[in-house]
């Protein structure tokens, strides 16, 4: 069979519609011209006999598809003699001319195919419209998880973590406060044995051989014989020698320079000295391992240690000039029975010691230690006084409020 073969004349046309809806306007273009007597007559209102009156809720619209305005003219009429409101009539026709146009699906012919403007005036039209109740057999929807969120947990609950947060807030790790007291603990020492270091050298021994008004030797050592003889005494006190370093010392006249006694005292004093920079030394290493874990650990760690150090050095430094100022040789004594024997450590006028370091030198060396502890703690107070910029509290604003909420006052509240 090709194109050119003739259409049988008793072939049988396809059947093209499967819904069996002979009046979907999608098929109007395979309907003869002149329509057909059954659509005349369906137009002309009247049916042929033996002919069936087709589903006119269902075919109407699709059968007048072509006179809307005639339709629509018309449905406020036949509402008001079907006792319909117009309002409902008009909302039957409007949605039944929007849910059959030609051209478009049944599929898609659906109210929800209506657009927005025509739902809202619809729903304005009829009214708000009452809630369903839930349908019998239906089961409870489980709420979102998080609709939980939006529960407020009682009262008494909201209050326990509020005080917990705020205690964690104000709580300060324990190691930075301990870094803190120990580095102001070990500072009043540090200065001490430095300023001590100072004046046990060769420097201060010249300084006050030298100085105008320091008492002479009324036993015949000259200025070069006491600075020659007691620089030997003062390297004996830092260096690691023996009791030799100084036992076998003579004079010019070939006697021995010490007597056993002095040797004996020197040595005492050595061992003092010699634990003092020790420990000292100890302690700046172990304030250099707090400084600088407070640099990254605590923020101003470093200077608020300092600060309380150099307060503690300045009531000890005061104290302790003080006391010496009221009794000098009564203190002089006192410290003497603390670190040495009884009987020790006193000698005669002749004896080398005595002529070499008069009561004046250690008059004079106690004023030095107190100058330069003091002179180094107060230097330290004052870099490190806690000025708002040094605390990171930056300056109030002009036109701030006088309540103490000012951005100054809140920020020095929460440094403290």
């Amino acid at each position: 069979m090709t194109e050119k073969t003739p259409t049988p004349p008793n072939r049988h046309d396809p059947h093209l519609d499967p819904a069996e809806d002979t009046d979907e306007p999608a098929f109007d273009w395979m309907k003869p011209a002149g329509g057909g007597s059954d659509t005349a007559a369906t137009a002309k209102g009247t049916v042929p006999a033996g002919k069936s009156v087709p589903d006119t809720g269902r075919d109407q619209p699709a059968a007048s598809a072509g006179t809307p305005a005639r339709q629509a003219g018309a449905s406020p009429a036949a509402a008001s003699q079907s006792g319909a409101s117009p309002s409902a009539a008009s909302q039957t026709a409007a949605s039944q001319s929007a849910a059959f146009r030609p051209g478009m699906p049944r599929a898609a012919a659906s109210p929800q195919a209506e657009s927005r403007a025509d739902r809202k005036a619809a729903e304005a039209a009829v009214g708000p419209a009452a809630p369903e109740p839930q349908a019998r057999g239906t089961h409870f929807r489980e709420p979102l998880p998080t609709s939980a969120l939006q529960v407020r947990p009682p009262q008494d609950e909201v209050e326990r973590r509020n005080a917990e947060r705020e205690h964690a807030a104000n709580t300060k790790p324990v190691l930075p406060r301990v870094m803190q007291v120990l580095l102001a603990a070990f500072y009043p020492v540090i200065l001490l044995v430095l300023a001590v270091r100072a004046v046990t050298s060769p420097l201060f021994l010249w300084v006050e051989y030298n100085r105008p008004g320091f008492p002479g030797d009324g036993y015949g050592f000259s200025t070069d014989d006491r600075m020659t003889y007691g620089s030997y005494a003062v390297d004996y006190l830092s260096n690691w020698s023996g009791a030799r370093y100084l036992g076998e010392l003579v004079n010019r006249s070939g006697d021995p320079l010490f007597q056993d006694g002095e040797v004996s005292h020197m040595a005492d004093v050595k061992l003092v000295i010699l634990s003092a920079f020790a420990g000292g030394t100890l302690l700046i290493l172990l304030a250099i391992i707090a400084i600088i874990y407070l640099r990254r650990r605590s923020t101003g760690g470093v200077r608020r240690g300092l600060f309380a150090g150099s307060l503690a050095t300045l009531v000890i430094i005061l104290g302790l000039g003080t006391l010496a100022a009221l009794g000098w040789q009564q203190f002089f004594t006192e410290f003497h029975r603390i670190f040495f024997a009884s009987g020790t450590w006193t000698f005669a006028l002749e004896d080398t010691l005595i002529r070499l370091f008069p009561g004046q030198f250690w008059v004079d060396a106690g004023i030095v230690i107190g100058a330069l502890v003091l002179i180094a703690s107060v230097m330290t107070l004052v870099l490190t006084w806690p000025t708002k910029k040094r605390r990171g509290i930056a300056p109030a604003k002009d036109g701030a409020a006088k309540d103490g909420t000012k951005d100054g006052t809140a920020d020095e509240a929460a440094a403290l």
